[in-house]
């Protein structure tokens, strides 16, 4: 057997199928054992999971956030434009803000109402029913958009690169396996899948990393470091991609990612979905069942710095393989890289030996439906939670269980009748990028003034959420009809709207979306200010639903230790010497 073969050989077959296998076993087995420890099946169990220890937490929400979109998009972004898009990966202070700040506010909530709530219902409260069912439409669409076609997308190409399947095999076939795994898993199974896969994940893409470098080097991970520096220096003209921040107008890049406003448009972003997306909260508001408030507050913030330290690597795990992958590429010796979105697939199939493959490859899928299924659950939870029942109140806990899946499968075939369209509006990644930036100022705005000012009204976040999101729409229209803002006013033919009217409004259309994104948070800001001036302020119980009392700040304060201030600090310090280094 040849043990350096580029090819997966039955060894790697067989190792493949014996862990999956393993995988599932063992996550039926967690299931069924929560399952008789709770003496049947509940509604909210499936939905938020029970409350698991800080690193499970923290692993599953690393776990929800890693995608096929990694595996194959950030590594191929490396290949192309090195680290000038790791500001939307290097966000681990990110995830921090979400542990210190909004978990305690999430918690005040779910006291005060005596249940798990999900991000419309804190919306619902603070503002009024219009606002909260506004975010679960919005993030209903969005997730059928942007999440559950895109990562099945994604996994179809990752699975046609490394495996030789057929594009459309992969790719149904992963919804398919994903859809029973949800339907019968639920959070637990997420959960336990999540602790599973991530340290296969870890290992393995790290070990494609180390070894790539090897290659590189000439069996020195020193000198292939120094290999692909060198490379990434001399790709785009001389301007290079080894560094974040493109200042120079000359520079390729300068014209999507100009200076340092994309810093500033990616913590908008990453704000949206690390603190107030219910894909990632749902991860850390299931940890309460009946417990003291502190020892819930202080389990799940631990699982936000663990998570933070977790979200340091993908650069590491994805992004730098694929300049690894550029360089190998550009050196020859028998590595060729047609398409960058290969880069991945490449590096395991040409670097891992045989047998590692197979094992690796098991992390990879598993990380696939584990964040394809966390999409699924938190689609479910939604629905649930916040349309059905409402309507249906008092039915059975097995009933609302069993609407959760069916809305499971509704999204599963919602995601799937989009994909052909998706794939025909061109960049896959600029079409992402494009609606997370209109989607998020709305978000963030909302969110963080309904929590930090008691003097936004509640018809402010209707205004600002609604009125966010149409502009948004708006933008994405325009998007879609001058090619991104690349085609001339004359040649724009959308809606028979005469050459005038394009060159009149070129400031909007034309606008850098990085620039774009952070102008229309400062418009929905204004906007929910002038609202509030107008109408009526919020009740007595609103305010107190974000006022923190002297026991509860007391009950905050005992929360933490000196082991979570220096893991904050830690997690901090590391992301600002990445920063530091590829500045």
């Amino acid at each position: 057997m040849n043990w350096t073969s580029n090819e997966f050989l039955w060894l790697d077959w067989a190792v493949l199928g014996i862990g999956l296998v393993g995988v599932i076993w063992a996550v039926w087995h967690a299931i069924m054992k929560d399952k008789k420890a709770s003496a049947g099946e509940n509604s909210s169990d499936y939905l938020f999971g029970k409350g698991e220890p800080w690193y499970v937490i923290g692993m599953a929400i690393f776990a929800a956030n890693i995608g096929s979109e990694h595996l194959v998009g950030l590594a191929g972004t490396g290949a192309k434009d090195g680290v000038g898009m790791a500001h939307w990966e290097m966000q681990g202070w990110m995830i921090l803000i979400l542990g210190w700040v909004f978990v305690p506010f999430y918690e005040l909530l779910i006291t005060k109402l005596g249940k798990i709530i999900t991000m419309p219902d804190f919306l619902k409260f603070r503002y009024n029913n219009a606002t909260g069912y506004g975010l679960s439409i919005i993030t209903l669409v969005a997730y059928v958009l942007t999440k559950v076609s895109v990562t099945a997308y994604t996994g179809g190409i990752f699975f046609e690169y490394l495996l030789g399947l057929n594009f459309w095999v992969g790719a149904i076939g992963l919804i398919a396996v994903t859809c029973v795994f949800t339907v019968f898993g639920g959070m637990k199974g997420v959960m336990t899948l999540s602790s599973i896969q991530t340290p296969i994940l870890i290992i393995g893409s790290f070990l494609v990393l180390f070894l790539g470098l090897s290659a590189l080097g000439g069996g020195s991970i020193v000198e292939g470091w120094g290999a692909m520096m060198d490379n990434a220096r001399a790709m785009h003209d001389g301007y290079g991609i080894n560094h974040m921040f493109h200042t120079d107008p000359g520079d390729p890049m300068y014209k999507e990612y100009p200076g340092y406003v994309v810093f500033l448009g990616a913590s908008i972003i990453g704000f949206w979905y690390w603190c107030t997306d219910q894909h990632i909260v749902q991860r850390v508001l299931g940890q309460t069942k009946g417990e003291d408030p502190g020892v819930v507050i202080a389990r799940a913030r631990r699982g936000t710095i663990a998570a933070g330290f977790f979200k340091i690597l993908p650069c590491f795990m994805f992004l730098i393989p694929g300049m690894v992958a550029a360089a190998l590429a550009q050196k020859g010796n028998g590595f060729v890289m047609g398409d960058t979105d290969a880069a991945f697939a490449l590096m395991v199939k040409n670097i891992l030996p045989v047998g590692i493959k197979g094992i690796v490859t098991i992390g990879f899928v598993c990380a696939l439906v584990a964040s394809l299924a966390a999409f699924f659950n938190s689609c479910a939870t939604l629905f649930t939670e916040d349309f059905y029942k409402p309507m249906k109140k008092n039915m059975s806990e097995a009933h609302y269980v069993l609407i959760g899946r069916i809305a499971t499968v509704v999204v599963v075939l919602l995601g799937l009748i989009w994909m052909p369209v998706m794939m025909s509006l061109g960049s896959l990644y600029s079409y992402l990028q494009g609606i997370q930036s209109l989607l998020a100022p709305a978000m963030v705005a909302v969110f963080t003034l309904g929590m930090f000012s008691k003097k936004i009204t509640p018809a402010s976040g209707a205004w600002g959420l609604f009125g966010g999101f149409l502009v948004g729409m708006l933008r994405l229209m325009t998007n879609v009809a001058t090619d991104t803002g690349k085609m001339a006013a004359d040649q724009i033919s959308f809606l028979g709207l005469p050459t005038g009217f394009w060159e009149s409004t070129t400031w909007f259309w034309q606008t850098n979306w990085l620039v774009f994104e952070c102008w229309l948070l400062v418009f929905i800001i204004v906007l929910m200010v002038v609202v509030s001036f107008f109408t009526k302020a919020p009740s007595q119980e609103q305010v107190d639903a974000i006022t923190f009392t002297g026991s509860y700040k007391k009950t905050i304060r005992e929360s933490f230790s000196i082991w979570d201030i220096l893991g904050t600090l830690l997690v901090i310090g590391l992301c600002a010497a990445f920063y530091a280094y590829f500045w």
